[in-house]
């Protein structure tokens, strides 16, 4: 199977906070997007950035030989996969951006594979922030020859990307991505709250950290949000962090790797769970560790 000219076809199943900025800069860049989302409303939007919307998974397959899938649960995956392999379409190189258990995408891709489609693994590694802007990177894993063949998709949605190696090695490494948001995520919560404490402007704290040997990419993104409260819209939400971390913490626990600093984190990302931040920012843990903000 090639892709018969640089700017073709390419099919996004789930037009979310990822998909749907994947989708809008595919057709910035000049790609026929066709996708696909159970969410009328998130499909209306999509359609008036110039996606084509299909009907079903079969009718996005049928159209591209490019999929890529971007969805908000195991079992939304589960199921697509199970409309991948019946859509009866010619092969495809299937691309599964989601942070989920391994064994999760390995089972997406042996539903996949037995229909003749070659799955690659491709986390992301940003925001929905970053989506939006092409600020991200790809850990795609599977398939070097489709991957080569898939570059030119990839380059559309993210600054940088890493063929990573054996099927599965992308979530591995988007794992040990996330295991270092979590703790600089809360690390610059808590520095941002020695800053307000000691009567800093957080402001100026954001500028001078952020340009300095102390900062990281998660304060240069969160800590102007810290500093003024400002949590929702959310680049991840609480909600969907929690999965994340739930799935860190397994594969942790699974090479029998301590992890003090990340476990650490937990408790505060927990209780803001508790304190009902669900749909807010993973900023807002400088909230829940006391701090104020110029709101």
């Amino acid at each position: 199977m090639t892709i018969t000219k640089s700017k073709d076809s390419v099919g996004i199943v789930g037009l979310g906070i990822m998909g749907g900025a994947f989708a809008k800069n595919l057709v910035a860049s000049g790609w026929k997007v066709i996708g696909f989302d159970v969410s009328v409303p998130r499909c209306e939007e999509l359609a008036k950035a110039g996606v084509t919307i299909a009907k079903s998974v079969a009718e996005v397959c049928a159209a591209a030989p490019v999929v890529m899938t971007s969805l908000p649960s195991l079992k939304a995956i589960d199921t697509v996969a199970k409309e991948v392999a019946a859509s009866k379409a010619p092969p495809r190189i299937v691309m599964e951006m989601s942070t989920i258990p391994l064994e999760d995408k390995e089972k997406f891709a042996t539903i996949v594979a037995a229909a003749g489609h070659i799955p690659i693994d491709c986390p992301v590694s940003g925001t929905g922030a970053q989506a939006e802007t092409r600020d991200l990177v790809l850990y795609p894993s599977g398939d070097t020859a489709a991957i080569a063949r898939a570059k030119d998709v990839i380059a559309g949605v993210t600054r940088g990307s890493y063929d990573v190696g054996a099927y599965g090695n992308g979530s591995k490494m988007k794992y040990v991505a996330n295991h270092l948001v979590a703790i600089h995520n809360v690390a610059s919560a808590e520095a941002m709250i020695l800053a307000e404490q000691a009567g800093l402007d957080l402001d100026v704290v954001v500028k001078c950290i952020g340009d300095g040997a102390g900062a990281s990419r998660m304060f240069q993104m969160r800590a102007p949000l810290m500093a003024h409260g400002a949590y929702e819209p959310a680049t991840m939400k609480m909600s969907i962090w929690q999965k994340d971390m739930d799935t860190i913490r397994d594969f942790a626990r699974a090479l029998k790797v301590e992890t003090p600093l990340f476990d650490a984190t937990r408790p505060i990302y927990d209780q803001g769970l508790k304190q009902g931040r669900d749909n807010e920012d993973t900023a807002s843990v400088f909230s829940v560790m006391g701090g104020k903000g110029k709101k």
